[in-house]
């Protein structure tokens, strides 16, 4: 069945003239009904292309389309792919956390990209103006729906999809990889009989091989990486004799490179003829690429990727590969879900792999099957074949993966307190019977009833009660005589970002202490239930400990791994051993610093909310305690902070009084200068004058005065508060934008002096708070 005959108005989408087997089988049900489709179907049989009908009737109906990608990168690669809907009129946005949104590009977009992180936030913000577009979709493609099988994001998926039920009821089209029990799938989304597809093997274009190859585990680490790379080499090498490839997988970026060096020196000792060193043109293609290790080696047939490189690099490295000029490559999972690069070989070097956040982990069955499936190129190879490497003790688990797949389960029971918090804070979940209608919308509750023993479906109900009990137990949940169920503050919060439970409720804790300082803001993110499974190897406990000596012996060694990393990037002297698990760490850290720091700001005051937002500033610049305030200024990045900060400007204001000139004589460039000067000048700029405070009071007597904290420069809320001898006498939270003022009582009490002091805090902003002090004689 050709394209254009099929989807006429679409032909254009599609890079691709005819529909293959399994493809013009389940065209009739995605463009001529509305049911839910669940399709599974081998890797690298087509099923984007189903996807791609989905949208093209959504498109044709007027519609808006939500595509639901497993990973991050490969939302980069449909924006790639979908410029061709863009070339027909149509408009694709893709939404994720590294970009800034668009929330008019997002409202007006025909095709939205989003990954179930993505999805999980936005509904959870759905009734604000800047998520509403995520309740105005016609239809929801759910790419690579075996995620649900993920420990950690599985139940993300899961509550994203039953959310988006509740809230506009889209049709859902679900894609995945082989799986034994699709029928499950199929009752969860209530697809009918007639749009479920399980395509076996015999729909793979190219037959499948695969095996087990083992190695003996030794005593280092390092060693048996060679070793589990020799024995994949020895895997590859007859087929690239043959003119075939090998696509090798291993655990991280660093592994792709070096791996990628090595078996450079490997085959050149095998003398195994492959490379492309005589061919000019190629050795000048290669020059184009920017990283310079890449450069080398695929001028000797070997070559790496991962989403570390730049797009160009990835782009060229894939054309190469598909035309043959690279032999071997080495790639990271990335490579699995994504591009549909096959190879007629496909060796899985890595089964585990190092989490900064989760310690070694073994990879997971799904990824490994997503893998072995690119094995097989279409048109050029009979049979494809896949081989995973191995420890002796795990072969026995491979083999039966391999001879059996694995089924999806549910994962919603590890975080089921969290998820229904959610819910309620959202507020679709209003009483104990909506939160046991909402159960029965999970894959959970399907597959609950499904395997009644395994999930002890009888008990369910129960459970559920037991965790919104639990909930109420703990301050997140309210719940009224009539079992009516509402959020708190603190269920709220928790929901909005992200927490882990017993993280939102130890952010509590911090703020009803009655003194809060950097150490203790730092440790309680240390110790968060984020970082739980952060483990400290051996080579970096010295490293731990010359950051943190003694001190925090109260938690263990991950957290105090966390700990020192934190500390040490306040300066941006993390020690090297520490450098490889740092920035995913410190990206986390800093998530959960913004969290807390709304945290403190609703539960302590403005005062310790603006404490966290100074330690969240030097964590991510590297700055000094001078230095911080200028990190707020556009333009002022850690080394322009620390040079103004050296020069005696510490704050917004003082840049603005220094003037360009004064910023030119410190290196800056005039258009520089000028730019960071209008930009300082938006931020605020405070005075207090104290008005008719006298500088003497008699013993006995008393007078009420008022005090003015004026702002000239850009509005912003800030937190007032005065003291006298160090005892607060009042506070309040404002927008100040001019001028506000505050009452000051002057008592003759039994002191020699009165001590006021006034102090403004800028709760959202990383500038040290205005201090002014004024001293009045008790005679």
């Amino acid at each position: 069945m050709k394209v254009a005959d099929a989807v006429p108005e679409f032909a254009d989408a599609f890079d691709f003239e005819e529909f293959n087997r399994m493809q013009r089988e389940a065209l009739p049900v995605l463009v001529d009904t509305d049911h839910n489709v669940v399709a599974s179907a081998p890797t690298a049989s087509g099923k984007t292309a189903l996807a791609e009908l989905a949208i093209c009737k959504t498109l044709s109906e007027g519609g808006t389309a939500l595509f639901i990608a497993p990973m991050r990168a490969l939302t980069n690669e449909k924006e790639s792919e979908w410029e061709r809907f863009e070339e027909m009129g149509y408009s694709v946005y893709v939404v994720t956390g590294e970009r800034d949104l668009n929330p008019r590009r997002a409202r007006h977009a025909d095709v939205l990209v989003m990954t179930p992180e993505k999805v999980d936030s936005a509904t959870r913000k759905h009734d604000s103006r800047r998520y509403d577009f995520v309740t105005d979709v016609d239809c929801s493609i759910i790419d690579e729906v075996h995620l649900l099988d993920s420990e950690r994001r599985g139940g993300v998926l899961e509550v994203t999809v039953s959310r988006l039920r509740r809230l506009c009821d889209p049709r859902f089209v679900a894609l995945s990889a082989t799986m034994p029990n699709v029928g499950d799938v199929a009752d969860w989304l209530d697809a009918p009989p007639e749009a479920t597809f399980a395509f076996g093997d015999d729909y793979r274009p190219v037959d499948l091989q695969t095996g087990v190859k083992t190695y003996t585990h030794g005593e280092n680490s390092f060693a048996d990486k060679y070793r589990r790379l020799y024995r994949a080499l020895d895997l590859a090498e007859p087929h690239v004799r043959e003119d075939g490839q090998a696509l090798v997988f291993v655990a991280s970026r660093q592994d792709a490179v070096s791996a990628a060096a090595k078996t450079r020196d490997e085959l050149a000792e095998r003398d195994v003829p492959i490379g492309a060193r005589g061919n000019y043109d190629f050795h000048t293609e290669a020059k184009e690429l920017s990283d310079d290790r890449l450069r080398k080696a695929v001028l000797d047939g070997v070559a790496f990727h991962h989403a570390g490189l730049s797009k160009a690099d990835r782009d060229r490295i894939e054309k190469w590969f598909r035309e043959g000029k690279v032999a071997i490559l080495f790639s990271t999972s990335t490579l699995a879900w994504g591009v549909n690069l096959p190879a007629r070989c496909v060796i899985v070097r890595d089964t585990k792999y190092h989490d900064p956040l989760e310690g070694e982990v073994d990879i997971s069955p799904l990824d490994l099957l997503q893998m072995l499936g690119r094995a097989g190129r279409p048109g050029y190879d009979d049979v494809g074949y896949g081989w995973v490497v191995c420890d002796r003790s795990d072969a026995d688990r491979y083999r039966r993966l391999l001879r059996e797949g694995t089924e999806i389960e549910s994962h919603l029971a590890a975080d089921l307190d969290a998820h229904l918090n959610a819910e309620i804070a959202m507020g679709t979940v209003d009483d104990l019977d909506d939160v046991l209608s909402w159960l029965e919308t999970t894959y959970y509750y399907v597959r609950a009833a499904s395997e009644p023993a395994a999930y002890d479906f009888d008990g369910l109900r129960d459970r559920v009660r037991e965790t919104l009990e639990s909930l109420v137990d703990r301050g997140f949940v309210e719940m009224g005589t009539d079992l009516a169920i509402d959020s708190t503050p603190l269920g709220r919060l928790a929901s909005k970002y992200y927490l882990r439970l017993s993280t939102a409720r130890a952010f509590h804790d911090l703020a009803d202490r009655d003194r809060i300082d950097a150490d203790a803001v730092l440790e309680t993110v240390a110790a968060a239930a984020e970082f739980d499974s952060v483990s400290a190897r051996q080579s970096e406990a010295d490293a731990v400990d010359a950051v943190l000596g003694s001190d925090a012996g109260h938690l263990d060694d991950g957290g105090r791994k966390v700990l020192a990393i934190l500390r040490a990037s306040r300066s941006d002297s993390v020690p090297a051993d520490l450098r490889s698990d740092a920035w995913i760490i410190r990206r986390n850290a800093l998530r959960l610093l913004a969290a807390l720091r709304e945290f403190l700001d609703r539960f302590a005051g403005p005062r310790a909310a603006n404490l966290a937002r100074r330690l969240e500033a030097r964590i991510e610049h590297g700055v000094s305690r001078d230095a911080v305030s200028l990190t707020a200024v556009d333009g002022v990045g850690a080394g322009r902070a620390s040079t103004l900060a050296t020069g005696g400007l510490s704050r917004p204001a003082d840049v603005v009084a220094a003037g360009a000139d004064e910023l030119e004589r410190a290196g800056l460039s005039t258009g520089v200068a000028e730019r960071v000067v209008e930009s300082a000048a938006d931020l605020p700029d405070v005075s207090v004058s104290w008005g008719d405070v006298p500088d003497r009071v008699a013993t006995g007597e008393s007078e009420m005065c008022e005090v003015r904290v004026r702002n000239d420069g850009g509005g912003a809320r800030v937190g007032v508060r005065v003291t006298v001898n160090g005892v607060e006498m009042h506070a309040k939270t404002t927008y100040l934008s001019d001028v506000t003022t505050v009452p000051v009582g002057v008592f003759g009490a039994d002191a020699d002096t009165l001590d006021f002091q006034v102090a403004v805090s800028f709760p959202e902003l990383p500038i040290r708070p205005f201090v002014a002090e004024r001293t009045v004689r008790v005679a």
